[in-house]
């Protein structure tokens, strides 16, 4: 049987994709982390924050003067782009189709609900080793078991300090499970 190399470099030439997941402080965290990223890493950048579904979301526009690169709130099915910056918007979860970004229906019930943790499993499935899951400030554990995912599928993991962290509950979570590979301040 012949090899098809095509196949075989499918998941090598996937782009790299940054999830961040981050509750509450992440706005001032987000700032900090966005202002000193250079505009052309090459990645592409996936904010995932907790937000209420009944409220609609600026934080596109409110990120976008501390972010060298295009930033933008996910509406439809979109292609996913080096040097850009993807959010999701409220009452949605997010998945990562290989190339591109798709909206599900985010659980009806507030305790079934992980959005990060959704998401990062999604990353880990279509980018293996080529996902890297951030946790920034945030209460809850929500983000923990899709970061041990994304690591256990050969990504990077990167936890902001706790100690700097708004509020330390998300990253000390993730840094339980002792599969963090770095735990940094988030400048």
């Amino acid at each position: 049987m012949k090899n098809n190399k095509k196949g075989q470099n499918k998941k090598k030439d996937l782009l790299t994709i940054v999830g961040i997941g981050t509750s509450a402080g992440g706005l001032g965290a987000l700032k900090v982390f966005f202002e000193n990223i250079p505009q052309n890493t090459g990645v592409a950048y996936v904010i995932v924050m907790h937000f209420s579904p009944e409220h609609k979301s600026v934080l596109d526009e409110l990120l976008q003067p501390h972010v060298k690169m295009p930033v933008r709130q996910i509406t439809k099915t979109t292609e996913i782009q080096s040097d850009h910056v993807y959010i999701i918007p409220p009452g949605s979860n997010l998945n990562t189709i290989d190339t591109h970004l798709r909206l599900t229906k985010l659980e009806e019930k507030r305790s079934e609900r992980a959005p990060i943790d959704h998401f990062f499993n999604t990353l880990a499935d279509t980018h293996n080793g080529s996902a890297i899951g951030i946790i920034l400030t945030g209460t809850g554990s929500d983000g923990t078991l899709g970061l041990k995912k994304i690591k256990e599928n050969g990504g990077l993991t990167i936890v902001q300090n706790p100690q700097e962290a708004e509020y330390d509950g998300m990253p000390q979570s993730a840094i339980s499970t002792g599969l963090v590979d770095l735990v940094l301040p988030v400048d």
